[in-house]
C-alpha cells in the first residue's frame, strides 16, 4: 500500500470503469468516492476536499470538457485526469490544454489507473512544498517548507488547497511547534492574495488598547485617530494571520466579531473596509473554552469557514527523514558548509522518539547537532538525548511541559517575561521551572 493515500472524486465513468477505477484505487489505498454526473460531482467539490479527481468523458448534460472547465474553476489546484472512451490524439489534446493532468483512453487497467493517480497527488503534494520554499513576502526567520509525505497529513493538504482556492476565514489547530504558521503561509502563497502582504498579529495575552490600536489603526474602531496604519490596513488585499487566539480576552474577541461581521478597519485618518483574508491559529480545539464561556462560540464559528488540524510530529514518522533533509540542507547552505546527511541509525532514532515540541523541536535539535559535529553524515552519537538530564524530571507530563516552555521561550526569542505572560505564570515561576527542566537560555 502506498504511503501517499489520499482521496479520489470518479466523475461520470461508466459502470464497468467506474468499478475497475474504484476497486484500483481502494485496493492502493485511496478512498474513491463516484458521482454520477457533473451536478453531483460539483456539488460534492464545494462541500469536500479530494487529492485527485478522475473524469469520464462520456456524460450526460454538459460536454465533458466544459465539466472539466467548471472543475478548474470550482478548485483550481485540483489535479483531474481524463478517462476516454476511445484512444483519439485531438481529444487528448484538448483535455491537456483545458488543464488535464493526464489521458486515459479504454481499454483500462487498474496499474494504469493506479499509477496515474499516484503521479497526480504527487504532483500536487510537491507543489505545495514549493509553495513554502524560497523567500517569504516578509521578512521571516526562514521557516520550514510544508512537508507532508505521511498520510496523517493527507487530509491537511486537501484542506489547504479548498482553502486557498476561496475566501473563507481558516481556523488552524495543532500543538505548539506543529507549523500551524506554515500552513497559513502555504494558503496565503497559494491564494490570489499571493501578491499581497501576509502580516502575522501575536494574539498572546496583549494589552487591550494595544491590540485594538496595533490591529486597527485606532483606539476604537468608530474613531481613527492619525496613529499610523494598523495590522488590518498592512494585509489590505492579502492576509492577516492571528497567532494563537485563544490569548485574546472577551473584550478583545467581541472587537474582532464586530471587525469580521462588518468588514470596518480605521487607519490614516479615516475608516474603510477591509478587504483581508483571516487565518486564525490556536493550540487545539475550541470547543472546550466555547462551553467555559472565555471563547466566543459566534467568533469560533465565524473563524472555522475552513478547520485545519496539524497533526503532531509523532503521527507522522514518515515526514520526519524529508523534514531533516530540509533543515539540514537550508542550514548547512546558509552557514556556507558543505551538505551535511542524517545516516540511517541516526533517521530510526529520530523515528522512535516522542517529540513534545514537534517540527520545532526537530530543528532545534538539528541545528544543535549541526554546530557539535563537523561530520558529512550525523551520528546516533552527534543527537541530543531525548531525556532530561540526571536529575531532571523524567515521565510523559514532564516532556509536555518542558515542550511548551521551549515552545513558548522560541516564539518571543527567549524573552523570558513575554514567555511567561503566553504561558500565564509569573517570570519567577517559570526560571524555577527553566531550572527544573535544565533550559538554557539567555535573555534577549
Amino acid at each position: 500500500m502506498p504511503d501517499i493515500s489520499g482521496k479520489v472524486l470518479i466523475i461520470g465513468a461508466a459502470g464497468a470503469a467506474s468499478t475497475l477505477c474504484r476497486r484500483a484505487l481502494e485496493a492502493a489505498g485511496y478512498r474513491a468516492v463516484a458521482a454520477e454526473d457533473p451536478a453531483r460531482a460539483l456539488d460534492r467539490l464545494r462541500r469536500e476536499s479530494f487529492d485527485a479527481a478522475l473524469l469520464g468523458l462520456r456524460l450526460p448534460g454538459p460536454a465533458g470538457l466544459e465539466t472539466l472547465a467548471n472543475l478548474r474553476t470550482e478548485s483550481p489546484r485540483l489535479p483531474v485526469i481524463v478517462l476516454a472512451g476511445q484512444p483519439s490524439f485531438p481529444a487528448a489534446v484538448a483535455a491537456i490544454k483545458a488543464g488535464a493532468f493526464d489521458y486515459l483512453p479504454e481499454p483500462l487497467d487498474p496499474e494504469t489507473v493506479t499509477a496515474a493517480v499516484d503521479r497526480a497527488v504527487r504532483s500536487s503534494r510537491r507543489a505545495l512544498e514549493d509553495a513554502c520554499i524560497g523567500r517569504e513576502l516578509e521578512r521571516e526567520p526562514p521557516l520550514p517548507a510544508l512537508i507532508a509525505r505521511s498520510p496523517a497529513m493527507a487530509p491537511v493538504i486537501r484542506l489547504i488547497q479548498k482553502a486557498a482556492a476561496g475566501d473563507a476565514a481558516v481556523l488552524i489547530t495543532g500543538e505548539p511547534g506543529v507549523g500551524k504558521e506554515v500552513v497559513a503561509r502555504t494558503i496565503h502563497r497559494m491564494s490570489r492574495r499571493s501578491s499581497r502582504r501576509f502580516v502575522k498579529v501575536d494574539c498572546a495575552a496583549p494589552a487591550e488598547g494595544v491590540f485594538e490600536s496595533g490591529v486597527f489603526g485606532a483606539g476604537t474602531l468608530s474613531t481613527a485617530r492619525e496613529r499610523g496604519p494598523g495590522r488590518v490596513e498592512l494585509a489590505e488585499g492579502g492576509t492577516l494571520f492571528l497567532g494563537g487566539i485563544t490569548g485574546l480576552g472577551l473584550a478583545l474577541q467581541r472587537n474582532l466579531l464586530r471587525f469580521i461581521m462588518e468588514g470596518e478597519r480605521a487607519g490614516a485618518g479615516s475608516v474603510g473596509r477591509a478587504d483581508v483574508r483571516l487565518i486564525a491559529s490556536a493550540r487545539g480545539d475550541l470547543q472546550p473554552a466555547v462551553r467555559k464561556g472565555t471563547f466566543l462560540g459566534e467568533l469560533h464559528e465565524r473563524l472555522r469557514g475552513v478547520h485545519i488540524a496539524v497533526p503532531p510530529l509523532r503521527d507522522r514518522p514518515a515526514d520526519i527523514p524529508a523534514l531533516a533533509d530540509y533543515v539540514l540542507r537550508t542550514r548547512s547552505g546558509e552557514k556556507g558548509r558543505g551538505p551535511r546527511a542524517l545516516s540511517s541509525a541516526a533517521l530510526d532514532l529520530l523515528a522512535r522518539r516522542a517529540w513534545p515540541g514537534n517540527v520545532r523541536e526537530l530543528i532545534r535539535l538539528l541545528e544543535h547537532a549541526l554546530e557539535a559535529s563537523p561530520a558529512a553524515t550525523l551520528q546516533p552519537a552527534d543527537i541530543p538525548p531525548e531525556t532530561p538530564e540526571p536529575g531532571a524530571p523524567e515521565g510523559r507530563l514532564a516532556r509536555v511541559e518542558r515542550g511548551e516552555i521551549l515552545a513558548a521561550l522560541d516564539r518571543f526569542g527567549g524573552n523570558r517575561t513575554r514567555a511567561a505572560g503566553y504561558l500565564g505564570i509569573h517570570r519567577k515561576t517559570l526560571r524555577e521551572k527553566m531550572g527544573k527542566y535544565r533550559i538554557p537560555c539567555p535573555e534577549k
